[in-house]
């Protein structure tokens, strides 16, 4: 049981500086007069995270203390972002951004960077120390542990931060983040032992897994209609004359509780149906939750708006995006090679990610040229490619180095 609340307390760590730096910093900044070009260098700091396998195989090479592989990278890099956090906090916002910006933004990204490591050590021990027949109930925690630390710091710190400030803010911000990793004090970790080979190797060997090409092309398809489509869920609703306090509703604790749902009953689904069966279902729902969304566009000029078909499609699209991202992430751990969990594990996630940022990026172009009802169209079509890809896999034996679940 300690595993459990020690997983759940350091994913939820990880999503609280994207909650705060990543959905109130941007406001923040402007608040202060920040010009746009500048507030648009913060996606910058979030580089680490697409960038983690590179480093990744030094956390299965070294430890920081001998018999605490894993747990002495956590807590190292854990506590050093605590640090950063209280480094900001020493200034009021305005000092920052009207003597140095570039500063903060600096300490941005070498928290970012210090969290990404944290991750790596944090899934690696996860691969580690649980069996594969209850991955997908992890990855389920792993997903809602996320999404809550972003809701509490993205909302929760947001909603006080004009009672509170900026450095209480923070000060209650790196408690919170100390305050995750206690659970982590009453679980030993299974001990690692290092591969002993040259580190490009270690990480190259991924490369020569049985079938990882069609691997690592399933994880760069697999989210991708997600990806591409959902970046355009609120401007859709915005033009559709919904106002910012109905969308904080929407998006905020509706979208947020059907996710967190949603993680939590794929990794279950997964444990119960079995990996192929639930990646095959989880595409199917997400492009009927892409499509869902066809018809709101109208809505703008409408006197009065289908509320049913707007809490439906977002409650629906919420919740088949956390369960395939529960599915998928447990047989991301499945892939990963005994002594290589840190590499192998961070390569595929730097996938997803980068897949991702591409996808997200030209969304925008999508829906100016199809309209809404046309990207979300387009979208489902791309929530569907993967399909033959995982039947193909499935056919081939692929998901599991080991043994099929």
């Amino acid at each position: 049981m300690n595993k459990w609340f020690a997983l759940s307390g350091l994913y939820l760590v990880q999503g609280l500086p994207h909650g705060f730096f990543g959905q109130a910093m941007p406001v923040l900044l402007r608040e202060q007069g920040l010009d746009l070009t500048l507030i648009g260098l913060l996606s910058i700091v979030s580089a680490p995270w697409a960038l983690k396998f590179i480093w990744a195989p030094w956390l299965d090479r070294f430890t920081l203390k001998t018999g605490e592989h894993r747990r002495s990278w956590i807590l190292a890099m854990n506590y050093s972002a605590v640090i950063v956090l209280l480094l900001l906090a020493a200034q009021p916002l305005s000092v920052w951004t009207e003597s140095a910006v570039f500063l903060p933004l600096l300490l941005l990204l070498i928290l970012n960077t210090l969290i990404a490591t944290q991750d790596i050590a944090t899934d690696a021990m996860a691969v580690e120390n649980i069996e594969p027949a209850r991955r997908g109930i992890a990855n389920g925690i792993q997903v809602a542990g996320y999404r809550t630390g972003m809701i509490l710091a993205g909302g929760g710190l947001i909603s006080l931060y004009g009672v509170i400030g900026w450095q209480w803010a923070l000060w209650l911000l790196a408690g919170i983040m100390v305050a995750g990793t206690l659970p982590l004090w009453f679980f030993k970790p299974r001990p690692h032992t290092a591969e002993h080979q040259p580190l490009w190797p270690l990480w190259l060997g991924f490369f020569r897994l049985r079938n990882a090409g069609a691997w690592l092309l399933l994880l760069l398809v697999y989210k991708l209609g997600d990806a591409f489509g959902t970046p355009m869920i609120r401007p859709l609703l915005s033009d559709a004359g919904i106002s910012l306090e109905q969308l904080g509703l929407l998006l905020g604790t509706v979208g947020f509780l059907a996710g967190l749902f949603g993680a939590l009953l794929g990794g279950w689904l997964v444990t119960v149906l079995g990996r192929q069966i639930t990646l095959l279902g989880f595409l199917l729902l997400e492009a009927l939750a892409l499509l869902s969304y066809l018809g709101i566009d109208g809505m703008g000029l409408a006197p009065q708006k289908d509320w049913l078909h707007i809490y439906l499609a977002v409650i629906v699209e919420h919740l088949a995006g956390g369960m395939g991202t529960a599915a998928l992430f447990t047989v991301m751990m499945d892939r990963c090679r005994s002594h290589c969990e840190a590499a192998d594990y961070a390569l595929q996630s730097c996938v997803i990610i980068i897949s991702g940022m591409i996808a997200g990026a030209v969304s925008g172009f999508s829906a100016s040229a199809l309209g809404y009802d046309g990207h979300f169209m387009l979208s489902a079509i791309l929530a569907l490619m993967p399909v033959a890809l995982v039947w193909w896999l499935i056919k081939h034996r692929a998901f599991m180095l080991n043994r099929e679940l």
